[in-house]
């Protein structure tokens, strides 16, 4: 199988550096480094200490009373799997500020035990919800695809994550969608994104889908029909129907912990008995048993995992000190998600040794180096 050149690809840097803040390397997609060796999302930690949320907030209390249903009808979606952050999003739009929402939630590939129970306890807690579930055959060709072609068995899903609720808000005549945070801003893209309060479709596509659109997968062999799902719909009928789809996290406070702790109180949110592979945390995109395949990948092609996003951002909220991450990083990241491994096997249709065939086409030899039988990262973080 051809090897992928992933430096090439991704356009990324060929001399590895680190955050002087952070963990985070330069290998992440979009991020910037300035001239003090400090990644673009510690520095936008900096900037948001200077926002003024309470005018933000006034601002996000006029745009929802020119939207505010006076008859109960829904008034906004918000796209949710019953996790934390976006639990936290629709309780506050419905209860503190008196919006009417839908929430619609795109199915994980594979349901987790307590990824099904929390979206059952965040719909016992008041909130309607929609879940869309395209057909089961089609998503693991998507999935099995998405691996081999992009190395991201996750893609096909994102799609859906991204434009099903936008499908659903059309349906419904809905002009108002409301997203967690800007990933851009929050997690190291251009410092041109930290002030914008959402992303027009063509940006998705760029960020999100990877410049990867319809005709891709079109010549792939899957059909109009079968994909219809996963995009908004094109027919007349919704020529002139428009949304606008909001970052929630640019109006208020953004805080992953603030808003575990919210969604617990509120929404019945519960994190995982044990922590997620490859990482120290127990609350994080725990609804997906597939999930954990995604990150590993990115692992190989970017040389950080879960547990670097994961603690580049508590020592961005100031939770954890940059040495407590180091080490965080040097004992998970690297970790191989087993738990499902097998699911994993059986969703793609994949023998193991063609699981590490594409694997090894997609990892980046110039972070990787083998040692023995084992492939260990040539910059660790220090």
């Amino acid at each position: 199988m051809e090897k992928i050149d992933v430096t090439e690809k991704y356009n990324l840097p060929k001399d590895v550096k680190f955050c002087k803040k952070c963990v985070i390397s330069n290998q992440r997609p979009r991020i910037v480094f300035d001239k003090e060796g400090v990644c673009s999302a510690c520095r936008y930690f900096e900037y948001k200490d200077k926002i003024d949320f309470k005018e933000r907030e006034e601002e996000l209390k006029k745009l929802l009373d020119k939207h505010r249903s006076k008859n109960g009808t829904y008034d906004c979606v918000v796209p949710s799997s019953g996790g934390k952050d976006s639990a936290y999003v629709a309780h506050e739009l419905k209860y503190k500020y008196g919006m009417h929402p839908l929430t619609v939630t795109w199915s994980p590939l594979k349901y987790t035990d307590i990824g099904w129970q929390n979206l059952n306890n965040f719909n016992d807690s008041g909130f309607d919800v929609i879940l869309g579930m395209p057909q089961g055959d089609v998503k693991k060709k998507l999935t099995r695809v998405a691996m081999i072609e992009m190395g991201d068995p996750f893609q096909a899903f994102i799609y859906g994550q991204v434009l099903f609720p936008v499908t659903i808000a059309l349906k419904f005549g809905i002009k108002l969608i409301f997203r967690g945070e800007n990933a851009e801003a929050e997690y190291g893209g251009s410092p041109e994104s930290w002030n914008k309060k959402y992303l027009p479709m063509e940006e998705f596509k760029k960020v999100w889908f990877s410049n990867y659109t319809l005709d891709f997968w079109l010549d792939k062999g899957f059909t109009k029909e079968e994909l219809s799902f996963f995009y908004p719909p094109m027919s007349k009928e919704f020529e002139n129907k428009v949304c606008d789809s909001y970052f929630y996290g640019y109006f208020r406070n953004w805080s992953n912990h603030s808003n575990f702790y919210y969604a617990s109180k509120h929404t019945g949110f519960k994190p995982n008995e044990r922590r997620t592979e490859g990482t120290y945390t127990k609350y994080s995109s725990i609804d997906d048993k597939l999930d954990t395949f995604h990150q590993w990948f990115a692992l190989l092609k970017f040389g950080h995992g879960r547990c670097t996003a994961n603690a580049a951002r508590e020592i961005r909220e100031g939770y954890i000190t940059r040495e407590e991450g180091v080490a965080l990083v040097h004992k998970y990241d690297t970790e191989f998600p087993k738990l499902y491994f097998k699911e994993f096997l059986e969703y793609t249709k994949l023998k193991e040794d063609e699981f590490w065939d594409i694997a090894e086409r997609w990892r980046n030899h110039n972070l990787w180096t083998k040692k023995g039988n084992e492939w260990v990262k040539k910059y660790p973080v220090k």
